[in-house]
C-alpha cells in the first residue's frame, strides 16, 4: 500500500490508535509495507500481530518495533512505545485492511484484479500469468503459494498507485471460501484450471470441488472475463454460472462456443529435458480491439513438463483479456523465468545425476503430471547414459478423505508404469502406494525420509521427489544434491543394488 496515517488505518480496520510517543498519532504515517514476519520488518511497516496456532504475533511486536516498524495491527494494547492500530481481530483487520487498498486502487489507478483457481497448476500459472502482465505494467503477485484467508490480503497490501494488475491466487478450504476471498479482491477476470481430486476429503466429492472452484466466476461483474478450460467439463460447465463474457483456453482443436475468443496450445513437442514448443492460435471473433481475428505464434518454453503447456496458453488467455497486447504475450512466454522454489525444479549434479524436485505440494493430478515427465526424462537420460536408473520418491498427498488409500494405489500403479526403476514410499499411506507399484510389476520399498536422503544417485541417474508439503521432502532432494564424491558412491554401491531389489 501507499503510505497511510494511523487514522485512516483505524478508520478503515474499525480500530483505535494506542500507544507510542508521537504527539499526534492520527496523523503518523505507516508503511508503505505491510509485514506479518517481524524479521521482515521494513522502515515505516505496518506489523500485523496474527494469532497463530503455535506462534503468537503479539510476541515479537517488539522485535518488530526494533526493525523499524512504524505501527503495529494488534488485537490487545501492548503498552509498547510503537503506535498500534488496535482491533478486536488482527486477522479481521489485515482483510479490511486490503478490501479497502484493492478498492482505492480500483478507483484511482484502474486497477485490473486476475484471480486464479483450480485443482492443481495454480502456483505455476501465478508464475507465468505475473510474468505476462509485468511485462505491460506493475504488477503485484502473490509469493510461492499465498492462496489462503492470510496470504490473498497480505498480498493485496502490496497495491499502490503505481499498480496496474494485481494477481490474486485462491485455494479452497470448503465451501464459501473463494466467494470470502472475492470479496476482498474483487476480479476483473477470473481464471479456472481445472478440477481434480485435490482436498476430495473437505469437500466430499468432485463435484462439490467443482461446486466451490466455481464460486470464482459467480464473483465476477456483467463487465468481467470468465477464462474458462475447454478441455475440462466441470470447468466448461461454470460458464453458465456468470453473465460475464467468456474466454476459453485449451490444448487441443476441440470446437469452442460460437462467437467467443479462445486460444489454443496446438503442435506441443518436447526436447530432450521436457521443454515444450507449441504453436499458440488466438481465435478472436470481434469480441476484443485491437487483436487479429486470427493469429498464430511460436513459442518455446523454458519450463519444464508437459503440464506447462496448458499452464502456459490459460495464463496467455488471461493476460490477454486483460490488455496484455498479443504479441508482448508471445515474446515472454518464451522467455520464462522458473520463480516459485520446489515445483518441477530439474537440477543436474557435477557427476550428471539429477534430481526433479516437486516436493512443494501433491494431489492425484500433479503426480501423475510429474510422473509423466518423469517417464520422458528417464527415456532421454537412457539414451545418454545407458543403464540410468530412474528412481521416484513419493510421500502422501494429504487431504484426500476416505479415498485416500485407492488414491495413493493408483499412484503407485503410474509411478511403476512410468518405468521407475525404484518407487522409495514414505509416510502414513506408504503401503497403499507401494501395493500399487508392486501390483503393476514395479519395484520399490518403504522407506523413511533420512533412508531416502542416503540413497546413491550414479552418473546419468534421474530421481523424482514429490509428496505434500506437509512431509517436507524438499530436504531429501537437498541431501541428494549435495552429496558427492566417488568414495561414498563405491562404499554404498553394494547397498544401492541390493535394495532396488522387488520389496513386499
Amino acid at each position: 500500500m501507499r503510505k497511510r496515517t494511523a487514522s485512516w488505518l483505524a478508520e478503515v480496520t474499525g480500530g483505535r490508535v494506542v500507544g507510542g510517543a508521537v504527539e499526534d498519532l492520527g496523523a503518523l504515517e505507516v508503511g508503505p509495507d505491510v509485514v506479518i514476519d517481524s524479521r521482515k520488518t521494513t522502515a515505516g511497516a505496518l506489523f500485523v500481530a496474527l494469532q497463530g496456532e503455535h506462534v503468537d504475533g503479539h510476541d515479537f511486536v517488539e522485535s518488530a518495533r526494533d526493525g523499524g516498524a512504524g505501527a503495529a495491527l494488534t488485537s490487545r494494547d501492548m503498552g509498547t512505545v510503537l503506535p498500534q492500530v488496535m482491533v478486536e481481530d488482527s486477522l479481521t483487520g489485515l482483510t479490511d485492511l486490503a478490501t479497502a487498498v484493492v478498492a482505492d486502487a480500483h478507483q484511482e489507478n484502474a486497477l485490473i484484479v486476475l484471480a486464479i483457481t483450480g485443482s492443481s497448476g495454480k502456483t505455476s500459472t501465478k508464475d507465468i500469468l505475473a510474468q505476462l502482465l509485468e511485462a505491460a505494467g506493475p504488477t503485484v503477485s502473490p509469493v510461492g503459494s499465498f492462496n489462503n484467508e492470510i496470504g490473498v490480503p497480505l498480498t493485496a497490501c502490496g497495491v499502490d498507485r503505481t499498480t496496474r494488475y494485481l494477481v490474486s491466487e485462491m485455494g479452497a478450504r470448503g465451501p464459501g471460501h473463494i466467494t470470502w476471498l472475492c470479496d476482498i479482491v474483487q476480479p476483473d477476470v477470473s481464471l479456472v484450471l481445472n478440477v481434480g481430486s485435490a482436498h476430495l476429503g473437505e469437500f466430499g466429492s468432485v463435484e462439490g470441488i467443482a461446486r466451490a472452484k466455481g464460486e470464482i466466476v459467480e464473483a465476477l461483474q456483467d463487465s468481467g472475463w470468465a477464462v474458462l478450460n475447454l478441455d475440462d467439463p466441470r470447468v466448461a460447465a461454470m460458464a453458465g454460472r456468470t453473465s460475464a463474457r467468456h474466454a476459453w483456453f485449451t490444448t487441443t482443436d476441440a470446437p469452442a462456443p460460437s462467437g467467443e475468443l479462445v486460444v489454443r496450445a496446438l503442435d506441443a513437442r518436447s526436447d530432450d529435458l521436457q521443454r515444450h514448443s507449441f504453436t499458440l492460435v488466438v481465435d478472436n471473433p470481434g469480441v476484443l480491439e485491437g487483436v487479429p481475428e486470427h493469429s498464430e505464434h511460436s513459442i518455446s518454453l523454458s519450463l519444464l513438463g508437459s503440464h506447462q503447456v496448458a499452464n502456459a496458453v490459460a495464463a496467455a488467455a488471461a493476460a490477454l483479456v486483460a490488455g496484455v497486447p498479443l504479441e508482448t504475450i508471445a515474446s515472454t512466454l518464451s522467455a520464462l523465468e522458473h520463480r516459485s522454489r520446489w515445483r518441477m525444479e530439474l537440477v543436474e549434479r557435477a557427476d550428471g545425476a539429477a534430481v526433479l524436485n516437486d516436493a512443494y505440494n501433491a494431489n492425484p493430478d500433479s503426480m501423475r503430471a510429474a510422473l509423466a515427465t518423469l517417464a520422458r526424462l528417464g527415456e532421454s537420460r537412457r539414451r545418454a547414459h545407458p543403464g540410468a536408473h530412474v528412481i521416484a520418491v513419493l510421500g502422501d498427498m494429504l487431504e484426500l478423505g476416505p479415498d485416500a488409500a485407492h488414491l495413493h494405489h493408483q499412484v503407485g500403479r503410474a509411478a511403476a508404469e512410468a518405468g521407475a526403476d525404484e518407487v522409495l514410499a514414505l509416510g502414513d499411506h506408504a503401503r497403499d502406494l507401494l501395493a500399487g507399484v508392486l501390483e503393476a510389476g514395479g519395484s520399490g520399498r518403504i522407506a523413511t525420509r533420512e533412508e531416502a536422503s542416503s540413497l546413491v544417485l550414479r552418473p546419468g541417474d534421474v530421481m523424482l521427489v514429490k509428496a505434500s508439503r506437509g512431509l517436507g521432502l524438499e530436504r531429501v532432494a537437498d541431501a541428494i544434491l549435495s552429496a558427492t564424491g566417488a568414495e561414498q558412491n563405491e562404499a554404498k554401491e553394494e547397498q544401492v543394488n541390493v535394495s532396488r531389489e522387488p520389496h513386499a
